[in-house]
């Protein structure tokens, strides 16, 4: 296994690249150039349909699951990146799986610097990555999209360590049957913005491994050789029982200087 891991990690070559426009990475048509990975499900098997492409939206359903069962999925660029901007769009429709956790109610997101979907076991079921976490208001009090998630990470912020799984965003609440635009620039290990709907809503630095294993699957890539810092890796839409639609999505590639260091929306 771990012998398989560290050619997943080895293959996983960042695209770096002069500054560049912006490119789409979805055609509108078709899944090419993404890959699923489901729980309990073999790599590029999209199981159940969850991800289909109609009128030009991206779309993640779960009209043909029998029950969810705990079979988060996610669809993976091909491509692993360093240095750039992704921009796109989200909408929730519908509701979640009746038998799907409580917390992922009108709740998804996109996985960055991420681990190979090669590198995932049959059963895991989150990438190790960071993740841009998209939320939509409930009526329960305060609940911001734009949130940072870290499973099998953690981040810096002021240089100093952040350990807990999710940081907040000073993003507003927003309804979930409106589109959202969301905007994240990532300089490899140096610094990662989210934005949305225009605005600068959280800053952070040094992605890096979690060395306490805070997701069991951390321990595999260290003993494959991975490096503790995150400078790059896959995007990764995330798919875990609610039903969401993405549309708009494009890449812009960066070149590696030194990032900004002043709050610009």
């Amino acid at each position: 296994m771990t012998n398989y891991l560290a050619l997943a990690v080895a293959l996983c070559t960042p695209l770096f690249a002069q500054e560049k426009e912006w490119v789409s990475l979805f055609n509108g048509k078709n899944l090419d150039g993404w890959t699923p990975k489901i729980t309990e499900h073999p790599l590029g098997e999209n199981t159940f349909d969850t991800f289909r492409v109609e009128d030009g939206i991206l779309k993640c359903e779960y009209d043909k699951y029998p029950s969810f069962g705990r079979q988060f999925g996610h669809l993976y660029t091909n491509l692993a990146y360093s240095h750039y901007i992704l921009r796109m769009e989200y909408k929730f429709v519908g509701k979640k799986m009746p038998d799907a956790p409580h917390y992922v109610n009108l709740n998804s997101g996109v996985m960055f610097h991420s681990q190979p979907p090669q590198s995932m076991t049959l059963d895991q079921g989150f990438p190790v990555s960071i993740e841009f976490q998209f939320l939509a208001d409930q009526g329960k009090g305060p609940r911001p999209t734009g949130n940072v998630c870290t499973p099998g990470t953690n981040i810096e912020i002021d240089e100093k360590l952040i350990t807990k799984h999710i940081v907040k965003s000073s993003a507003e609440n927003l309804p979930a049957d409106q589109w959202v635009s969301i905007e994240l620039e990532v300089h490899g290990n140096e610094l990662i913005i989210h934005r949305v709907n225009g605005k600068e809503v959280l800053r952070y630095q040094k992605p890096q491994l979690d060395p306490k294993g805070h997701v069991v699957e951390t321990k595999s890539l260290f003993e494959a050789g991975a490096p503790t810092q995150l400078s790059f890796g896959h995007l990764a839409l995330q798919a875990e029982g609610q039903p969401v639609w993405f549309r708009k999505i494009e890449l812009k590639q960066l070149q590696p200087t030194a990032p900004p260091t002043e709050k610009k929306d």
